[in-house]
């Protein structure tokens, strides 16, 4: 039987019967249309698909150069699709059975460069509210590696100069103690002394560090606006996140000699292997050094 026909069938049955939104049906009829056109070139019936063909067909999406999760997705639509056949009665057996899945590999974080940090440092206006507001902040941000959430639930209270650390509350409300660094800690005490009292609204207290326009604690949209406005200004190529600046706080630290284990504590981690995805830059590193210091390197 010819796969285009069953590839309609399949296609049918998908939305109609298994009422799949049209999104996935869109993403299950390009897969099969990709694999259509390798059949053909190959001039394979239904039947005559095997395995290693698959294998072939998988291996040439590689060659494409789409990412393993691209991949890993359309041998999910061959399975569906040879499972369907199967349940028709159109072949024998289904070649996609016990095809191994591609791994999947994390994305590396993007982060930024040292001067870029330094650039978008020097976007907010200090001599303004907002602007030493939003300087503390990011000073904030790249110097303990927070997350938006814990950003947002900082109190005035978390503040502790003296010993030059600050008190978060991260996931699953663990509470933690990250040191913060002396130009990060001294942005937030003017911050205090000169623009959070003209934040607040007259006659309401708020514990909340830092506030909006209208005096209450600034929201995960809030500072997710006020960044990629920075970061256009700075003239970052990408846009900027709280979760870059985050990337660009542990990436600094590996590359200066920090260990996975303490970058682990800073950011919060409860599990070493979430730390993990930034074993690249420890590898390049120990390259960099083996380099400098191997008599034979």
């Amino acid at each position: 039987m010819e796969i285009q026909a069953v590839i309609s069938s399949f296609l049918t049955h998908v939305k109609v019967e298994k009422g799949l939104s049209s999104n996935t049906v869109s993403a299950y009829q390009r897969d099969l249309n990709k694999f259509q056109v390798f059949a053909q070139k190959r001039k394979l019936g239904l039947e005559g698909v095997s395995r290693d063909d698959l294998v072939d067909f998988l291996a040439g999406l590689y060659r494409d150069e789409l990412d393993s999760k691209s991949v890993a997705r359309h041998l999910v639509t061959l399975r569906n699709f040879f499972r369907f056949a199967q349940s028709q009665d159109l072949i024998g057996g289904d070649p996609s059975l016990n095809l191994e899945s591609p791994k999947i590999r994390r994305a590396l974080p993007g982060y930024l460069k040292v001067e870029d940090v330094d650039r978008l440092l020097e976007q907010p206006d200090p001599k303004t509210p907002y602007g030493l507001r939003d300087r503390a902040m990011l000073e904030v941000l790249y110097s303990t590696g927070l997350r938006v959430s814990e950003l947002i639930g900082l109190r005035v209270s978390d503040l502790d100069s003296k010993v030059g650390c600050i008190r978060c509350i991260g996931k699953g409300d663990k509470e933690r103690i990250v040191p913060a660094g002396r130009k990060a800690l001294g942005m937030v005490e003017k911050y205090l002394r000169e623009a959070r009292p003209k934040l607040l609204t007259k006659g309401v207290a708020s514990p909340a560090l830092f506030l909006n326009r209208r005096g209450t604690p600034l929201s995960r949209v809030g500072v997710w606006k006020i960044l990629s406005s920075y970061g256009k200004r700075a003239g970052l190529r990408v846009a900027l996140t709280p979760h870059m600046l985050r990337h660009s706080f542990a990436t600094h630290l590996l590359e200066r000699g920090a260990d996975l284990r303490s970058v682990q504590l800073m950011l919060g981690h409860a599990d070493i292997s979430t730390t993990q995805i930034y074993t690249h830059v420890v590898e390049e590193r120990l390259k960099q050094i083996y380099k400098a210091h191997h008599p034979r390197a």
